[in-house]
Formats: structure tokens, C-alpha cells, sequence
């Protein structure tokens, strides 16, 4: 089958459903709708239906990206606009149906905007709100709108088109258009895509490989997964165009296996594909012949790097090895390897199809194209967004995430995951780009962006994200194996109220040492957070070792509890509820006193009361 055929006859299936008579139906089913109830309202919305005698498509799709909204429910009638429904129940499916279906009236309430085209009354466009209208959608143009297990909803869309025009090109035109569009690496460090291509083409030997790095670790990190559970194909046609430009026949891609619902969709796609003739022998009669598998990894941190992930896929410990020879040369058992992560690979088909100055136009001079971001931590709108390069944090975090939730100040974001750096109020006008990023002290990373508000100690966070390095470490280097140990140790006592003066400079000369000495990544960026919160927040380290005070009330050593007399009307909720009885009454029906010798600083009585007469100090 031609790819003219293979178009045509996923371009009719859609037309039919979409202009069929039929009452559509979607429904958000990646991890984060799932999460939320997904499951039990597409239960519901079958059984009402059944129910009401009503006839309707329902479609599995993705994540959109807004995750705070979850579960997503997109209902559209015949001829008339559509609107999609956020924090949608079972309990409230009977009364939506109702509504929007029987009655041909959306039910405001839970509508966050309306699809297709005209409008409705009261509800603003889909894209035109708040956390979707600054986006630009690239990497994310498919996910939410198609159903992630249907193939012919991916080809409808144009896809596998960019592939189409991959093979009437040559393997170096094909290169030479991704060097044009200045697409870098959306997994770290941003080095070219185009002159990775071209190293592993020039490469000597036959045999090649190309690989899918989707082992994404970064704790608060979601984009590789959404978007392999919402688009796989994006991503396998990102694979398939790779391929071909730098000779390869065998792919792999390797993901993490806490990931079980994109392994599932990936092998369904993998299933389709072959069906079509897109994998396999001779694909579309270009000549060019491709096989993918999919390894599954064990959940180390560390294989998340290019040469500890090869050894992984080898059947070998997951261990760094040093640098040269770089994959491209010296990769996969000895033969040339061209690794790319699941968002670089996501923007492939894009610039083939609709040009190498479309995709610059976007973005810095130095960083072109757009940026997914997981916008996770202390911040209203959670969720995946993507964004033009060099559009500020203030941008990402206030017009798009909302802002920090109760009305609080902002403290610091941490870019790039454990890896990272915390970055203050002070850079929110910073540019996200490479160059700024790396200028700031933090890195891109794979897109991570945890916010933290006033109630965060920076001291704390330092220490957190290094006890996730120093545990992930593989320990094959001294630097990185001892190094991380002894700055864990030494934050720990900071935390614990036996910092020392000199703590901060010997902290700061083990970071530094670390970083020249490591092996790999994972060592030459751990001490990144650390790093950061010296440069930027260091009076708090000051205060948790000359004043032995958490100014965020986070590190249980360095706080008490006690009690205001005046608003404490003697109730006993704190008594009743301390663990380790270190609260008694002053007298019968009087305010009562905690014991500082007994007192576990569990916070039993802070959270339980509720006259906020608890202070913590």
C-alpha cells in the first residue's frame, strides 16, 4: 500500500466520524485522567447513555495538558460547537448529558471552552484560555484531540507525511534541513540535532543504530510520558525520519517501566505500523527498511545517560563509561549510535513538513523552536504546556500556571530536575533558553519546573535533591560516590541544627570539585542545586548555622510549637490529638501548654487547629 492510499484511507474514516450525524465524545485517558477518575466517568457516560437510548462515539484521547482540570470530558453534537469539561465526576455525568446532549444547552458550570467553530454563549474559545492561548503546539499539537491507539487519527492529522517527504530527499537534504531549523536536544545539555545526525552518518561501519531515550527520571517530570501516552506515533515517524538520515535499521526505544501505560500504546503503535507497511521491509516501497523494540528499564536514575543506558539495552549494569569515543563513533555494541530523547524526536515530522524557517522562526537566536515544561509543585494550573523559546518564567508561571496558589510569594523554581538549579523572584524575568539557563546557574534538562512559595526552605530543597543524586549515583567515580556523601552529610547537619561555620565554603568547594571531577552527568550536575541556593539564597544557610532558625518553618530542629494564650479557648482538639502526649491544660477549660521536651514537631496540633492558635517559630 502507497502512502497516497494509506492517506486517503485514513483521511475518509475521519471525515465519516466527524461529519457521520453522530454525537463525539472524548475522553481524557492518559496517566494524569486516570489518576483523577478517568475510568469511572467514561463507566458512568457508557451506562447513561445506554441508559437514555442515546447513540454516541466515545474517543480514548490523551492528555491536553491541562492536568489540573482532570478528568476532561469533550462533548460535541452534531453541526454545533463543542465544549470541554473540566473536574468531571460520575456523579455529575447523568446532569452533563442532560444538558449539553438532550437539552442542546452546555452546561457552564463545568465548561472551560468551547471546539470547532463558531461558539457558545458565556464560554470562552478552548484555546483561548488563560494556561492555552500563549502556547504554541508543536511537539503537542496532537495530544488531547486524537484517540493515542488509532493510527488512522495520526495519519488524518498529516502524519507520517513528513516521513512521505524524508524519502523523496536525500539522507544528507534530510540532515541538512534539521541543522537548518537549529532543532537542539530537548533531553539536557541542547547539543544540534542536525550535526548529531550528520556525526553518525559520516560515521564508518554498516551497521547503525538509533534510539528513543525516554528514561525520564527527573522527580516531578512528566513531558516524555504524556506525550508517548497521547502521540506515540509523533514519535516513532521522528524515529523513522532519523533513521533514514543517518542509516540505520534498527531502533530502540528505552523506557522506564513505571511507565506501563506509554509502553502499552507504544506497542500497539509498533503493531499498526508494521499493518501499514510503515515498519519493517522496504517501507512505502523507498527501499529503506527499519525494525523498532522497545527494552524496558529497571528505574536508575543514571541510565538516563547516553553510555550508562547503551550498557542497559546490552544486557549490562547501567554504568557511564568515559567520553570519547561519543556514541555517533563508538555506541551500541561498538557501532555507530544516534541516541535522541522523546520530545527531539517529537519535533522531526513537523519541520520536515512544513519547513526548517517555520520551526527557527520560533524561539532565540541561539535556541529555536518551542520547549515543553511540566509545571508541577506549588502553582495553580498543574500541567504540560509548551512555550516558544525565550518566553520568561514569569510568563510560564503566572499567565499560563496561575500564579502560587492561597495567595503566597513566590520563592524559587528549580529548572532541569535534580540536575538543576533553584532560581529566585529576583530572575523571573530570566528568558528560558539554553544560554540563559546555563548563565543562571541551572540547566533545560528535560523540562522539569517544580515551584516552590514562601513556605519552602531553600536549605531543605538543597538538600532533598541531593539525596535523590546521591542515592541514584551509580558509584563508579570517586568525586560523584563520596563527593555527594559528604555535601548530603554536611546539608543534613545544616537542617538538623549542627551547622558549623565554614560549612558554606566547604560545601561550596566540594560542589565545584564534583562538578570538574565526575565521570558522567549525573555527578557534574548534582551539586547544581546546592550550588544555586549558595549563590542565590545563601542568608538562609547563614541563619540555620549562626541563628538556628528555618525561616520557612521547614526543618523540624530548628522550630518550636507553642501556644497564644488569647486565641486558645481550651477545646482539647490538640490534646486529643497529639501522638506523644506533649500537650496538657493549663487548668480545666483553660488554654493549654505543649512540652518542648516531648514534642516531635509533627505539626498534629498545627494542622488540627482551627483558630490558628498554634504558632511556629
Amino acid at each position: 500500500m502507497t502512502f497516497a492510499e494509506i492517506y486517503r484511507k485514513a483521511k475518509a474514516e475521519r471525515e465519516a466520524l466527524e461529519s457521520g450525524g453522530r454525537i463525539r465524545i472524548l475522553v481524557g485517558t492518559a496517566s494524569c485522567g486516570r489518576a483523577a477518575g478517568a475510568d469511572a466517568v467514561l463507566k458512568a457516560i457508557s451506562s447513561e447513555l445506554e441508559r437514555q437510548s442515546i447513540e454516541a462515539t466515545i474517543t480514548r484521547v490523551g492528555c491536553i495538558g491541562l492536568c489540573y482540570a482532570e478528568p476532561l470530558v469533550a462533548i460535541t453534537n452534531p453541526g454545533r460547537p463543542g465544549a470541554f469539561y473540566g473536574g468531571v465526576t460520575p456523579e455529575i455525568v447523568p446532569e452533563l448529558i442532560e444538558s449539553h446532549i438532550v437539552n442542546d444547552k452546555p452546561y457552564a458550570d463545568l465548561a472551560l471552552g468551547t471546539t470547532g467553530s463558531g461558539g457558545i454563549t458565556g464560554i470562552p474559545r478552548l484555546f483561548d484560555m488563560p494556561m492555552l492561548k500563549p502556547q504554541v503546539r508543536i511537539a503537542l499539537r496532537n495530544c488531547g484531540l486524537i484517540d493515542p491507539e488509532d493510527i488512522n487519527h495520526y495519519i488524518a492529522g498529516d502524519g507520517y507525511g513528513g516521513l512521505a517527504k524524508a524519502f523523496s530527499m536525500t539522507p544528507e537534504e534530510v540532515i541538512a534541513k534539521i541543522k537548518r531549523s537549529g532543532l537542539r536536544g530537548r533531553g539536557g545539555a541542547g547539543f544540534p540535532t542536525g550535526l548529531k545526525w550528520e556525526l553518525c552518518r559520516k560515521a564508518l561501519g554498516k551497521t547503525k543504530y538509533l534510539i528513543c531515550n525516554a528514561d525520564e527520571g527527573d522527580p516531578g517530570a512528566f513531558m516524555d510520558r504524556l506525550l508517548l501516552e497521547s502521540d506515540p506515533h509523533t514519535v516513532l515517524e521522528g524515529m523513522l525520519i532519523g533513521a533514514y538520515a543517518i542509516g540505520a535499521n534498527e531502533g530502540y526505544i528505552y523506557i522506564r517501566i513505571e511507565y506501563p501505560l506509554a509502553i502499552e500504546r507504544l506497542e500497539l503503535a509498533l503493531e499498526q505500523m508494521t499493518e501499514y507497511g510503515l515498519l519493517g521491509e522496504d517501507i512505502l516501497g523507498s527501499g529503506f527498511s527499519f525494525d523498532i523494540k522497545i527494552k524496558r528499564g529497571a528505574g536508575a536514575f543514571v541510565c538516563g545517560e547516553e553510555t550508562a543506558l547503551m550498557a542497559s539495552i546490552e544486557g549490562k549494569r547501567g554504568l557511564p563509561r568515559p567520553r570519547p569515543p561519543f556514541p555517533a563513533q563508538a555506541g551500541l555494541w561498538g557501532r555507530p549510535t544516534n541516541i535522541n530523547n522523546v520530545e527531539t524526536l517529537a519535533n522531526v515530522p513537523p519541520i520536515l513538513q512544513r519547513g526548517a524557517g517555520w520551526f527557527a522562526g520560533y524561539g532565540t537566536e541561539k535556541s529555536k523552536g518551542t520547549k515543553t515544561f511540566a509545571l508541577a509543585g506549588k502553582i495553580e494550573r498543574t500541567g504540560l504546556v509548551e512555550v516558544p523559546m525565550g518566553t520568561t518564567l514569569q510568563e510560564i508561571i503566572y499567565d499560563i500556571g496561575g500564579g502560587i496558589p492561597g495567595g503566597k510569594r513566590f520563592r524559587a523554581v528549580q529548572t532541569g530536575g535534580p540536575s538543576g538549579g533553584c532560581l529566585p523572584a529576583s530572575l523571573l524575568d530570566l528568558p528560558v533558553d539554553y544560554e540563559s539557563l546555563t548563565q543562571a546557574g541551572s540547566i533545560m534538562g528535560s523540562g522539569g519546573m517544580v515551584v516552590m512559595d514562601e513556605d519552602t526552605c531553600m536549605v531543605d530543597i538543597a538538600r532533598y535533591f541531593l539525596s535523590f543524586t546521591r542515592s541514584e549515583s551509580c558509584g563508579k567515580c570517586v568525586p560523584c560516590r563520596l563527593g555527594t556523601k559528604q555535601m548530603l552529610d554536611i546539608l543534613e547537619d545544616i537542617t538538623g541544627g549542627k551547622g558549623k561555620p565554614g560549612d558554606v565554603e566547604l560545601l561550596s568547594d566540594l560542589a565545584r570539585s564534583i562538578k570538574v571531577g565526575s565521570l558522567c552527568g549525573l555527578g557534574q550536575t548534582a551539586p547544581n542545586p546546592v550550588l544555586t541556593t549558595l549563590r542565590y539564597f545563601r542568608d538562609e544557610y547563614e541563619e540555620h548555622i549562626s541563628e538556628h532558625r528555618c525561616r520557612a518553618a521547614a526543618c523540624k530542629e530548628l522550630i518550636t510549637y507553642s501556644i497564644i494564650d488569647e486565641k486558645c479557648p481550651g477545646c482539647g482538639l490538640c490534646v486529643r490529638e497529639c501522638p506523644v502526649d506533649a500537650i496538657t491544660f493549663k487548668g480545666k477549660k483553660k488554654p493549654v501548654i505543649i512540652d518542648e521536651t516531648k514534642c516531635t514537631r509533627c505539626g498534629a496540633c498545627y494542622d488540627i487547629c482551627r483558630l490558628d492558635a498554634v504558632k511556629i517559630e
